[in-house]
């Protein structure tokens, strides 16, 4: 089985520029613990997150074919953080934000017609955000709404959904901020780990379907 993970910098985790070709974030987690897997110890993992995609960029990506899909993949999908940021520090008026979340959720649409044409399963994946620091309180909204705009999504297409939101910032209460996220936008090792098995788990449990 081969797993494609499509994002942006919290996918990248420089995997272009370590010595882990896979990053040094849950990719590499990911890859590490389907090792482990003994009925899974033919996968293979690549990383074609880049630091700051937008689901336009993913979508050019695909439209370019500059990934390949050939070998019917198991894809997952984390992007959409990066389009909130353009619309909260970009001096937009509402009318204009509400806009650019209508043309993030046709391109989002456009994607998963691309990807499922090609792809075993596409794996859709929440965005989050950390409200500290405090200026990320105001795009916990955004976050919401194009939550449920992809969950909608995955509605349409049949496809596995996974919350992320919640999930991680519950665990950052729990631990502390600084054990989970490093700035309130990417993860620590902890939060990359906890990401990984809840993406490891979702595998699995579509695989045996």
């Amino acid at each position: 089985m081969q797993i494609i993970c499509l994002g942006d910098s919290i996918t990248d985790c420089n995997h272009l520029f370590e010595d882990f070709p896979l990053g040094n974030g849950y990719v590499q987690m990911l890859s590490e613990m389907f090792k482990k897997e003994t009925s899974f110890n033919n996968v293979q993992i690549k990383n074609y997150g880049f630091d700051g995609f937008t689901v336009a960029r993913v979508l050019d990506n695909i439209r370019q074919h500059r990934i390949s899909l050939h070998r019917s993949p198991v894809v997952t999908l984390l992007i959409g953080i990066n389009d909130i940021g353009l619309m909260m520090n970009t001096d937009r008026t509402e009318a204009q934000k509400e806009q650019m979340m209508q043309e993030f959720s046709a391109h989002y649409a456009e994607l998963l017609h691309l990807l499922t044409a090609d792809a075993r399963q596409v794996i859709l994946m929440e965005p989050f955000i950390f409200p500290k620091p405090a200026e990320y309180q105001t795009w916990i909204p955004y976050v919401r709404t194009m939550s449920n705009k992809i969950q909608q999504l995955a509605v349409k297409y049949s496809l596995p959904f996974l919350p992320l939101h919640d999930t991680l910032n519950r665990e950052a209460v729990k631990q502390g901020f600084q054990a989970v996220t490093t700035d309130g936008i990417h993860l620590t090792a902890c939060g990359h780990e906890l990401l990984a098995r809840k993406l490891r788990s979702l595998i699995l449990e579509t695989s045996a379907r």
